[in-house]
């Protein structure tokens, strides 16, 4: 099962519920992976600890234009919908920060002028934590396209009987590429008009993917009724609450992980992957 956990806006609590579900399951016996999707912001190792065994760069393929070769027929730019590639008069035009690598231009080049070398774009790492399989992208440093390394994360996917996929913020192609494959996407939201209106266009998302859904509500305090009403009217099954408490912020804030050091709230981890089971089951 590939569980995808995602969030509306940053700083819900999406990493915190990803890797305390991956952790609770390995305990009870779950073949487990966890694969930090977020690779602008990976953050999963710092609660996982992982003991990482290989690390290897990824890379996409961009355009170099043979100007010898090239009759400035502009089949290339008309086929780039990011405008990398662009012809101006009798010069071809390349910007690679805009490239997705698709390779689109290579094949519509009537003069075969077009070839493509690797642009790196970051790194990914694989490991364990104990029993969870353990994997993640870093992007570059002033790279601004995420998909590819998304891609590339997934696809070192382990074999797992439960596969948590953490998600980048937010409802752009990043987390598209993330979700799209999932069995179940998760939606961690907080009971604030913020996350509450970010919660909605998330839910639009993964609607529009047609994908099963359910919510954890992050901080939850009594008088959610907001909240609690919208997922009731729109029928959202509500997984799990995790209640606002000081000793989870400090837990948090010290890297640790909240089922391990709080016993107490084992249960409500353990009861949300019971809960997922329900609704895949219906």
């Amino acid at each position: 099962m590939i569980l995808a956990i995602a969030s509306g806006k940053g700083g819900t609590g999406k990493t915190t519920v990803a890797t305390n579900l991956a952790w609770v399951a390995a305990q009870y016996g779950v073949r487990t992976a966890y694969l930090d999707c977020d690779v602008e912001e990976p953050n999963g190792h710092i609660f996982l600890k992982p003991k990482i065994t290989s690390k290897k760069p990824v890379g996409i393929p961009v355009p170099k234009a043979d100007e010898g070769k090239c009759t400035h027929c502009g089949e290339c730019a008309k086929v780039c919908r990011y405008s990398a590639i662009v012809c101006v008069k009798d010069t071809v035009v390349v910007n690679g920060s805009m490239c997705h690598g698709c390779g689109g231009c290579a094949m519509v080049c009537p003069a075969g002028a077009i070839t493509e070398e690797s642009r790196a774009i970051g790194v990914v790492e694989r490991g364990t934590s104990e029993a969870i399989e353990f994997v993640r992208g870093e992007l570059t440093v002033g790279v601004a396209i995420s998909p590819p390394l998304i891609r590339a994360v997934k696809e070192l996917c382990p074999p797992a009987d439960l596969a948590v996929f953490d998600s980048p913020p937010g409802t752009s192609c990043p987390v598209v590429e993330t979700v799209r494959e999932s069995d179940l996407v998760i939606l961690v939201t907080e009971p604030t008009p913020f996350g509450l209106h970010d919660l909605k266009l998330a839910v639009d998302l993964v609607h529009e993917l047609k994908l099963p859904l359910g919510v954890v509500i992050n901080r939850f305090t009594l008088g959610t009724d907001e909240l609690e009403t919208y997922c009731r009217e729109t029928n959202l099954p509500v997984l799990g609450r995790i209640p606002d408490d000081r000793k989870i912020a400090e837990a948090y804030s010290k890297g640790l992980l909240i089922a391990q050091v709080l016993s107490d709230y084992r249960w409500n981890f353990k009861t949300i992957l019971d809960r997922i089971r329900e609704v895949r089951g219906r």
